[in-house]
Parts: structure tokens; C-alpha cells; sequence
């Protein structure tokens, strides 16, 4: 359900947002994959398993510059992604977020930490198989359950019941993180240790020399 009409501003962040992605065209932009070893490499994952910690920590470890999905977004929007479900809706976020991923993706090689979602959108989920090394950080429901439960910021775990509801979004969409290039458990250990294990796998693609 839509949110409450919206004032001058909120209108003019939800323009911004609109043309966040704007000069790529994902249907007219190249579909070639590029060279194994110069893509972006992409963290997916549910909410929760740390894909933004781990992510800055690979790409200091890789000397690459990092980028956050969600952040990306509320730079973008010029509000916080609860706002925006809250006053614009889901579908709205999706349509922004898809927009932001391609502007990513279609830029210069990065570290990414997509947000839990981003793979939802076909166009997104092309690019990332022709632009990017994507791995899913793999982490029980329990562990990821009792990370997101200390917050309260996660719109999609709001009402009640979050444990069913972090389910659901795993019935959802583990079909499509189990499409990643790589798969990396990060359940147990330290960040450094699920940031030296995703180094294995990745030298072990091929997608970035041993360091």
C-alpha cells in the first residue's frame, strides 16, 4: 500500500532517485562479458550476513574501492531506505535500486555489497553474470536471525515474527544466490577469516591474482 501523499522535497528525492542510474540503458548497454579479472566483485547474500563489513575489509584487502548498495541508494535518494518504503513503497525502492546497480556495475571495477534484494531484478541479475564475479556469503537462518534482531531498521522485517519472515525471503531467494559464481560459508570465524576465504575462492576462479 502506498505511503501518505508526499511534500515538495520528498517528491524532488524521489526525482533524484529516478535518475539515479541515469545514462546507463540496460537494454542498449553491452551484453559481452567482460575478462574475468577485471569485474566488480559483488557480495550477495541475505540481510544480516555482513556483506558491507566484509566488503570494505576485501577491498582494502584487494586495494579496490568499495561501494555499499544501500547506501549508494540513500545517496541517491537523499533519504534513508526505511523512508523510502515508507513513503514510496517497495516497488518503488526495487525500480531505484535496479537503477543504482547498473550505474554501479557498468562502472569502474569495485568491490560491491549488494543489498539482500538487488538479485531480484532480472536486468540486475544479466548484468551481474556478464559484469561481475558475484559470491554469495552463505550463513544459517539462526546466526543471521539473532545479527538483524539487534536492529530495527530492516522494513521488510517489521510487524512481528522476523524469524518467519527472514524464512520466507530465504525460500525466495536462496534459488538465486545459489546462482552466484562462487559460494562462501561465512557463519563462523571473524570478518578476516570470511574475508581470506573469499580471496581462495576468488584466486581460484581466477578472478584476482594471488596476494
Amino acid at each position: 500500500m502506498p505511503g501518505p501523499p508526499f511534500t515538495v522535497a520528498q517528491g524532488l528525492s524521489l526525482l533524484l532517485f529516478r535518475r539515479a542510474g541515469r545514462g546507463v540503458n540496460a537494454a542498449e548497454a553491452p551484453v559481452a562479458a567482460i575478462p574475468v579479472a577485471e569485474r566488480t566483485i559483488a557480495l550477495v547474500g541475505l540481510m544480516g550476513v555482513g556483506k558491507s563489513t566484509v566488503g570494505r575489509r576485501l577491498a582494502r584487502r584487494l586495494g579496490l574501492p568499495f561501494a555499499d548498495g544501500d547506501d549508494e541508494i540513500i545517496a541517491a535518494a537523499g533519504m534513508s531506505v526505511s523512508d523510502i518504503f515508507d513513503q514510496f513503497g517497495e516497488t518503488e525502492f526495487r525500480a531505484g535500486e535496479a537503477r543504482v546497480m547498473q550505474r554501479l556495475l557498468h562502472g569502474p571495477r569495485i568491490v560491491l555489497a549488494t543489498g539482500g534484494g538487488a538479485i531480484l531484478n532480472p536486468e540486475t541479475r544479466a548484468t551481474l553474470k556478464t559484469h561481475a564475479v558475484t559470491v554469495w556469503m552463505r550463513a544459517d537462518l539462526e546466526t543471521i536471525g539473532q545479527r538483524v534482531q539487534r536492529r530495527d531498521t530492516r522494513p521488510l522485517l517489521r510487524g512481528g515474527d522476523p524469524m518467519g519472515k527472514l524464512k520466507a525471503l530465504a525460500e525466495a531467494r536462496y534459488p538465486l544466490y545459489a546462482t552466484a559464481d562462487l559460494t562462501v560459508d561465512v557463519a563462523g570465524g571473524a570478518h578476516a577469516d570470511a574475508v581470506e576465504n573469499i580471496v581462495r575462492a576468488l584466486n581460484a576462479f581466477g578472478a584476482e591474482p594471488v596476494r
